[in-house]
C-alpha cells in the first residue's frame, strides 16, 4: 500500500469528525431557548437586578449570577430544557445542579436544600429539580438559589475592559435580563 493511500483514510476520519463537531455546534445554536424563572411562584421582584457582575463579591470576586429569594423548601424549577450534567456539592455553592441547555448554555443552580434529579436526566423548562435552601456559603443567610447562565461559546463582545475579571464576562450571561425578555 502506498503512503498516499495510508493518509487518505486518516484525512477522511478527521474530516468527518470535524464535520460532526461543527454539525453538533450548529444544532445546539439553532435550538430554541425557552426560559422560565427557576423558583416556583417567584417574580422579578424576588431578586436584585443589579447584582450580576457586582464587585466585590466574596471569594469569587464578582457575582456571576443572580440570587432569587424564596422560603426554604420552595420548588426549584429547571429554567430551560436540557440535560443534567452535574449534581453534587461544592464548597461555595453547597448543593448544586448544572444543566446543559440550548445555545450551549449551562444553567447553574446553587445553595439548594435538596436535589431530586440525576446526572444524565433530560429536563423540560419548569420541571421540579429540588428545593431552595441555604447550603454552601449561604449558610445562615436567607434562603435563595444562586442562578447563573454560562456559555460554552464565548461572547467576545461582552469582554469589558474596565470590569473586574473582564475576560470571564465573555462566558457569562446576565440571567436577570434573559429572564425578563424571555420568561
Amino acid at each position: 500500500m502506498s503512503q498516499q493511500n495510508k493518509t487518505k483514510p486518516k484525512r477522511s476520519v478527521l474530516f468527518y469528525s470535524l464535520a460532526s463537531i461543527l454539525w453538533l455546534i450548529i444544532i445546539g445554536l439553532i435550538l430554541p431557548e425557552r426560559l422560565v424563572i427557576p423558583v416556583r411562584g417567584a417574580s422579578s421582584a424576588d431578586w436584585n437586578h443589579q447584582t450580576f457582575w457586582y464587585y466585590p463579591w466574596g471569594k469569587s470576586g464578582v457575582h456571576k449570577g443572580i440570587d432569587i429569594f424564596a422560603p426554604k423548601g420552595t420548588d426549584l424549577l429547571s429554567a430551560s430544557d436540557g440535560i443534567v450534567i452535574y449534581t453534587g456539592k461544592l464548597s461555595l455553592g453547597g448543593n448544586v445542579i448544572a444543566v446543559l441547555g440550548a445555545k450551549w448554555h449551562i444553567h447553574y443552580y446553587a445553595h439548594l436544600e435538596r436535589i431530586q434529579i440525576q446526572k444524565g436526566q433530560w429536563l423540560q423548562a419548569g420541571q421540579v429539580m429540588g428545593s431552595v435552601g441555604d447550603s454552601g456559603n449561604a449558610k445562615g443567610k436567607p434562603a435563595h438559589v444562586h442562578y447563573s447562565i454560562m456559555s460554552l461559546l464565548p461572547y467576545i463582545w461582552h469582554w469589558g475592559s474596565s470590569a473586574p475579571q473582564a475576560w470571564k464576562k465573555m462566558f457569562y450571561l446576565n440571567p436577570s435580563q434573559r429572564l425578563l425578555t424571555r420568561a
